[in-house]
């Protein structure tokens, strides 16, 4: 069994461990194919095409939550790695634009009760809202410090019946957590118009859903491990990042999510002494309810 050099080379999952310390998981960049594009166009479905207002005083606010030391009890180990994610989407965030705040280490009701606090708040001077939950996971949940608890009881406070300031503004969520405890072994490869008239933030007075304007940002599929390297952070977090700091002020939302899922699925593999955990795979997942494109 490899020990941890105190350099971060190898990933864990974040879930709950099981056989923990036979683990020894290396991250190896793996490039398979094309990288990405050195010079991205902007993409655009032919009609009218209509994008979320950024003209307010403020991008809006980004929140982060960074749990990173579990309860006994619960069976979670550290998520060595998170607070170099935590760091690294600070600076980036911050360089889109967003006021970020990170809360480290926090229970399932400071969860709660924090992201009740930002709904409530008054967010007619701001364009948007974010929130990053990095922690361990399961299908639908996020774990606290002391446990678990649905994501969509964190989510929901945002809904247009509940914080009427970001009603037809973005609100976005980004989640670096398992959603289960499948691997992926990957596979070997060979090589509507919009209408115009109805535009929100110029005509406040029609109905919209309640869950419109959501963007979910998972690290992983449905059922799967997501991957985190202890030294260099995990690999969606840090792809994320990545593709952010060079085209988050050029590229619409979808866009940069889209170029996250290429450099996640096809720059990274895990390796292990132990056979059941080599060579696994990830693969991002966005689920966006957002009605207009977004540019930072």
């Amino acid at each position: 069994m490899a020990e941890d050099n105190g350099k971060g080379d190898y990933d864990v999952q974040d879930a709950k461990p099981t056989r923990t310390n036979r683990l020894s998981i290396f991250s190896k960049p793996k490039k398979n194919g094309e990288d990405l594009p050195e010079s991205p166009r902007h993409s655009r479905t032919a009609g009218v095409t209509i994008q979320y207002s950024m003209d307010y005083k403020k991008t809006g606010k980004c929140i982060i939550i960074n749990n990173k030391n579990f309860a006994e009890n619960i069976g979670m180990a550290p998520r060595n790695g998170t607070d170099k994610d935590a760091g690294d989407l600070q600076k980036c965030f911050r360089k889109i634009g967003f006021d970020v705040t990170v809360y480290n280490d926090l229970t399932c009701e400071a969860m709660e009760n924090l992201l009740k606090e930002a709904a409530c708040e008054n967010h007619s001077d701001a364009a948007c809202f974010s929130c990053i939950l990095l922690s361990h996971g399961e299908e639908g949940r996020i774990y606290g410090t002391d446990g678990a608890m649905p994501i969509k009881d964190l989510t929901a406070l945002f809904r247009g019946d509940k914080c009427q300031s970001l009603i037809g503004k973005p609100k976005l969520f980004f989640i670096q957590a398992c959603r289960g405890c499948e691997f992926d072994d990957g596979i070997q490869t060979d090589s509507g118009p919009s209408n115009d008239t109805l535009e929100a933030d110029a005509n406040p007075s029609y109905k919209i859903p309640v869950e419109a304007d959501f963007l979910f940002a998972y690290s992983t599929v449905p059922g799967y491990y997501s991957w985190r390297n202890p030294g260099k952070g995990s690999w969606f977090v840090q792809s994320l990042c990545s593709v952010l700091s060079e085209y988050g002020k050029q590229l619409e939302i979808l866009q940069i999510l889209t170029m996250v899922n290429f450099k996640v699925a096809t720059r990274y593999e895990s390796q292990s002494d132990d056979p059941r955990y080599s060579e696994k795979k990830q693969v991002p997942c966005v689920v966006s309810m957002l009605t207009k494109e977004l540019y930072f």
